[in-house]
């Protein structure tokens, strides 16, 4: 009888890792994978992505900041 309630209780507690891991793939993988493709236009319109931002450099070298809103359509979450 101890067997069986202890192989009861090593289910249950499998059971409870394997939620906690799930939950914590499901908050972090969607963060991870918004956050790259903003990098992948950045990089389609042009751009190079620096310190979580994109800029674009002109002709004489300087360096701008590119605007989100003209790279990335975040209410679609893709690429304009």
């Amino acid at each position: 009888m101890k067997e069986a309630a202890g192989e009861a209780n090593m289910t249950v507690i499998t059971i409870v890792l394997i939620g906690l891991v799930a939950a914590a793939g499901a908050i972090l993988i969607p963060q991870l994978l918004g956050g790259s493709a903003q990098k992948g236009c950045c990089s389609s319109y042009g751009g190079t992505w620096e310190s979580g931002q994109c800029y674009q450099y002109t002709a004489s070298g300087s360096k701008t900041v590119v605007t989100v809103d003209r790279y990335y359509d975040a209410a679609n979450k893709k690429c304009k």
